[in-house]
């Protein structure tokens, strides 16, 4: 199994509400693919020191386990992927970065 774990970052504070609806949308989106075995999405849990992050602080962790290789990219390029992007990026612009890594 392959785990895929998200770290997004919104430029700005997101009220709760649209967070969540954000974390629905994706979690829609990779069980939609059918690649998905194991998914999991959670508000990042901040503290005074997030504001000394060299790169940014989360807000919100994101991962799903898939097969191998081949069920990950898969689900990386869902029909509907870029259109979820461009909308929820339009709405609230945000950074990503991942890693593809074996289950911890």
């Amino acid at each position: 199994m392959i785990h895929h774990t998200m770290i997004v970052s919104f430029d700005n504070p997101v009220p709760e509400s649209e967070l969540d609806q954000f974390l629905e949308d994706i979690e829609q989106l990779m069980r939609g693919a059918g690649r998905v075995q194991t998914f999991s999405a959670k508000h990042h849990i901040r503290v005074p020191a997030d504001d000394h992050s060299p790169v940014f602080a989360a807000t919100a962790i994101v991962q799903f386990g898939v097969s191998g290789p081949d069920a990950l990219n898969a689900s990386l390029m869902a029909p509907g992927g870029e259109e979820l992007i461009r909308r929820w990026q339009a709405r609230y612009p945000y950074k990503v970065v991942w890693a593809n890594h074996e289950p911890l």
